[in-house]
């Protein structure tokens, strides 16, 4: 019997693919969107078009204004943008083909018929994480079944355990970059209020200047207070709701894996 888990496990992971599409080095998108913040900042925001005299006539001049902080806050927000996108494309791979709530119903109703078979086809026919879960601990389903020498409270336990590992084996790929959302939701912050404390340092400056205070150093530094806080709390509330988004639906995921599991060990249990 133990020499045939692995062949068991080879046939559910062929017959239901996770197939969760995802970016997998989030480095490479933090340099691109570091390449395009930094463009954006000396060819657009800094265009001879947006300033008269060196100061600026409309808000890309202004936000030009903000300094050498402005580029890193773009490059964070642009990074929670990719990301965020990038976390909706996967998760919709991993919800498979139909509706979650509807899939998860016709398989309880399949369970309660006892018909594993009709259960493994709505498998394959889903697709996705949670069918592919649900997939590999039908086939163990079957092989408990097929077992004379365990006890029932030992194979209650296997298939119990194979819903826990499967799980345990996808969720990587579920939470895959939203610890770097969850990380600027506090850097973006904080590097915005960098940039309000530098551009208030240069506030005073020209106020402490001896004589008339220069108009143009204390306007540019306020400029840069107020645009650097502008873009660092953008980043930090959209990095909040993306990460806060995509982890419940994380959890509904989770829910409706725990839901079939649950009901494929009662299942087993009233039938054995």
């Amino acid at each position: 019997m133990e020499a045939q888990k692995p062949n068991n496990t080879q046939k559910a992971n062929k017959a239901v693919s996770s197939n969760v599409r995802g970016i997998k080095n989030a480095f490479l998108v933090i340099c691109a969107c570091a390449v395009v913040a930094v463009c954006l900042f000396i060819f657009v925001l800094g265009a001879d078009s947006n300033f008269e005299n060196g100061h600026p006539i409309n808000l890309l001049g202004t936000i030009y204004k903000g300094g050498f902080i402005v580029p890193i806050l773009q490059t964070l927000f642009l990074t929670v943008i990719v990301l965020s996108v990038e976390r909706w494309i996967a998760l919709s791979s991993a919800k498979g083909s139909g509706s979650i709530p509807k899939f998860v119903a016709n398989v309880k109703t399949a369970l309660n018929a006892n018909d594993i078979e009709k259960a493994k086809e709505l498998c394959r026919k889903q697709k996705g994480t949670v069918a592919a879960i649900v997939y590999a601990t039908l086939v163990k389903y079957d092989e408990m079944d097929k077992n004379t020498i365990l006890s029932k409270e030992q194979k209650l336990a296997t298939i119990q355990k194979e819903v826990e590992e499967a799980t345990a084996l996808e969720m990587p790929s579920l939470q895959q970059n939203l610890p770097i959302v969850a990380t600027l939701t506090t850097l973006g912050t904080l590097v915005g209020l960098l940039g309000t404390v530098i551009g208030m340092i240069k506030s005073f400056q020209a106020l402490s200047a001896s004589g008339a205070p220069d108009s143009t150093e204390l306007s540019t530094g306020i400029s840069e207070a107020l645009v650097n806080t502008a873009f660092g709390i953008a980043t930090g509330a959209f990095a909040v709701i993306s990460y806060n988004f995509y982890t419940n639906k994380i959890d509904h995921l989770t829910y409706a894996i725990d839901e079939v599991g649950f009901s494929i060990v009662q299942t087993f249990a009233a039938t054995h």
